[in-house]
């Protein structure tokens, strides 16, 4: 229900573009503009383009990105079966559901700090998103390794798989950065909330009655994906670095410096305004320009 009511108030509160950002003074909208000119993203432009739509699905990072969202949802799961685990450690009804808050607590903290030094760092966003999946790894180990009888170890390992949400919401921030183009944009992240869906979907099959009470096999599923998704950041910043390095060597792209477009002044004569690059509503591809964020 409250997901709804939120729904609802983004629908008509939150603002699609700087330029119609009502709690926005006129002086901080022009900011908020100037801002997205010196990062070559565009503003929100309502039409569909096909070329753009092929772009996103051929564009390599856009299927990393969607990688990462379904094998860093796998373990979410554990959010329907960790009563269950923690119920079967030993813990009382009421016991088990005070242990949950820690949960909340746990990914709340973790994505503060991770935002926290993903924004103060420049460039640092894979890094920090997958250093935030040590702390997983060392939780998979410990459930999988450490005595039935270890309740608070066992306790302490499920804790510390709630760190890696950091992961996914830079990834989340970092797609839309280092992704141009209105229609680009929109389809980029819909794969990925595709994505994430199948990888929500999908992860709860893997809880076989076969396999409790242990849950080795499900366990070993979560701890292949905490290994991989680190590596799928570092690899899209190792190749977003390369894409970098390559436009730096190219010459000056001149394209998309002179466009005009016909403007009807409040008189009614028609005259001709230039446009920037930075508003033509290009991709990331086609504007040399771009520089992506790491």
């Amino acid at each position: 229900a409250l997901t709804i009511i939120v729904a609802i108030l983004y629908w008509f509160l939150f603002p699609d573009s700087p330029t119609n950002a009502w709690f926005l003074t006129p002086e901080e909208r022009g900011k908020a503009v100037k801002r997205i000119q010196e990062n070559q993203t565009g503003v929100e432009n309502k039409h569909f383009k096909i070329d753009q739509f092929y772009e996103a699905l051929t564009d390599p990072k856009t299927w990393l990105f969607a990688l990462f969202s379904a094998l860093d949802n796998i373990p979410n799961s554990l959010t329907n079966q960790k009563q269950i685990i923690v119920s079967s450690f030993g813990f009382t009804n009421l016991q088990t559901t005070l242990l949950g808050c820690v949960d909340g607590v746990v990914e709340i903290t973790t994505i503060f700090t991770g935002v926290r030094l993903a924004a103060r760092y420049k460039n640092s966003r894979a890094y920090v998103g997958a250093i935030y999946f040590i702390p997983n790894l060392l939780g998979v180990l410990l459930v999988n390794l450490l005595p039935w009888s270890d309740k608070v170890g066992l306790l302490f390992g499920q804790w510390l798989t709630g760190v890696g949400t950091t992961g996914f919401v830079l990834s989340l921030s970092w797609l839309s950065s280092v992704t141009a183009g209105h229609t680009k944009r929109v389809t980029t992240n819909a794969i990925m909330l595709i994505a994430y869906c199948v990888g929500n979907a999908t992860a709860p099959f893997m809880w076989q009655e076969q396999y409790k009470p242990r849950n080795h096999v499900p366990w070993t599923i979560i701890g292949i994906a905490y290994v991989l998704c680190p590596l799928i950041l570092l690899f899209i910043r190792f190749l977003l670095v390369r894409e970098n390095r390559r436009r730096d060597a190219e010459p000056v792209d001149e394209k998309y410096d002179d466009v005009y477009i016909e403007v009807v002044l409040p008189d009614g004569t028609r005259t001709e305004r230039r446009v920037d690059k930075e508003f033509l509503d290009l991709t990331d591809i086609q504007n040399r320009d771009f520089r992506y964020v790491l």
